[in-house]
């Protein structure tokens, strides 16, 4: 097998291959456009090799419906699991994750995506891969209490930091800068021997917007908690019960609708949202 393969870098069994291969084959065969994420790509971009249970391909949000009403067609089985950003397609107990936009109902497939994507091979097939700034900019904000996608983040910038679009990845996150910030902070924690993985006017710049902040005569006073970007069940009391806004619905990044469907997912919902009264009303 080709050593420059993804396939060579994770592990996965004959019915996941031969599920893959025909997956992406009707993809290419129909011409939709589709980039490769998730283990394959991170793999690929680190050497790091996991086990996957699934295979997680990004389209733009116009092809989502597309696919897998064609995909169900060919046979397969299909389902909107969370219509704001994720699809499924089965053949038994195998599936691949059709994404469109990350789960808080941001970083939206867009051009830039395909325009910045990386040739690779997978399974034999010639594929394009999810650019690496586009998998930190998703990646950065996965902040559950069973997932915390920090580390993937160090990973991918350890391995090839020196070669991201920085410019890019900065506008990416445009102004939640604080959370790229935050990763590259804990990057100089975890390898302090690799810091200059990182560009010096990386961290000069967040120092400055930082610093513009603390001058600032007046303080955001508009209740917002943004801890929902980061973690759908951790901030369920700030919203439900201490009088916060929901950031998601307040940039419009998720209807309500959006919101309840993907609450009610949480496992053991009911254990993130048991406090009365917000700390800071206690005397």
């Amino acid at each position: 097998m080709d050593a420059h393969d993804c396939r060579s870098k994770v592990i996965l069994t004959k019915k996941q291959e031969d599920f893959y291969k025909d997956v992406l084959a009707a993809l290419r065969l129909n011409n939709f456009d589709f980039l490769l994420g998730g283990t394959l790509a991170y793999s690929h971009y680190t050497g790091v090799k996991r086990h996957t249970k699934d295979l997680d391909i990004f389209v733009r949000p116009h092809d989502f419906d597309k696919i897998l009403l064609v995909l169900n067609e060919k046979g397969f089985e299909v389902e909107k699991t969370f219509p704001h950003w994720l699809g499924k397609i089965y053949r038994g107990k195998q599936f691949i994750d059709v994404i469109y936009r990350s789960a808080n109902g941001d970083c939206e497939v867009d051009d830039g995506w395909f325009d910045n994507s990386v040739e690779g091979t997978c399974l034999g097939l010639k594929v394009m891969i999810t650019p690496p700034e586009e998998m930190i900019w998703s990646k950065a904000a996965i902040m559950e209490k069973e997932r915390f996608d920090g580390a993937d983040v160090n990973h991918i910038i350890k391995a090839i930091g020196t070669n991201l679009n920085w410019d890019r990845l900065v506008e990416r996150f445009g102004p939640r800068w604080r959370v790229l910030f935050a990763h590259c902070v804990l990057f100089g924690f975890v390898y302090p021997s690799e810091r200059d993985c990182i560009p010096d006017w990386v961290m000069e710049h967040f120092q400055k917007l930082l610093q513009q902040e603390l001058q600032e005569e007046e303080k955001p006073n508009d209740n917002v908690c943004y801890g929902p970007i980061l973690s759908r069940a951790q901030y369920l009391t700030d919203v439900n019960r201490w009088g916060y806004r929901d950031a998601r619905k307040e940039l419009k990044m998720l209807t309500q609708r959006d919101i309840n469907l993907w609450t009610s997912a949480i496992p053991d919902v009911e254990c993130y949202d048991q406090c009365e009264s917000s700390p800071r009303s206690s005397v």
